[in-house]
């Protein structure tokens, strides 16, 4: 079994010494100690400070990821673990999905403001006026009126 100090286990998964102490006391990695008291880690440690690196950029809180790693002991076959991920991504991609409409809302809500001050060929005082029919806003827009 490989054995990595925690500068070199720092180094092969791009974290810092103090992040990898930091998830050590969270519960996610447990070190272990040399006779003289140095921590060292192994290739899977490393597989878990990488699973971490992934889970974290999708989202996952500690505790999340917590919740998960501990289920490893009671969970040989790996089903449980397996639903509990299932279960976390779906959340996530439902949470994120919410959050790219509210985005292309606001972003749409964005091109109509910036197509408005396009047109409006007189200066900035007043609403483009006839274009107000052919354009493509008319219907969100809060100075077009049908009866024109």
């Amino acid at each position: 079994m490989k054995r990595y100090r925690i500068g070199e286990i720092a180094r092969l998964s791009s974290l810092t010494e103090r992040t990898i102490r930091y998830y050590e006391e969270q519960g996610l990695i447990k070190a272990r100690r040399s006779d003289g008291g140095q921590r060292w880690y192994t290739d899977e440690d490393l597989v878990y400070l990488k699973r971490i690196i992934e889970l974290k950029g999708l989202g996952f809180s500690i505790q999340e990821i917590r919740r998960i790693f501990e289920m490893k002991d009671s969970d040989r076959s790996g089903n449980l673990r397996r639903e509990a991920l299932l279960s976390e991504y779906r959340k996530k991609l439902e949470a994120d999905n919410r959050k790219l409409k509210e985005i292309q809302q606001h972003i749409d809500e964005l091109e109509w403001h910036v197509h408005q001050l396009e047109k409006a060929e007189d200066g900035f005082t007043e609403c483009p006026g006839a274009l107000c029919v052919s354009c493509q806003y008319r219907s969100r827009c809060t100075f077009f009126r049908s009866e024109r």
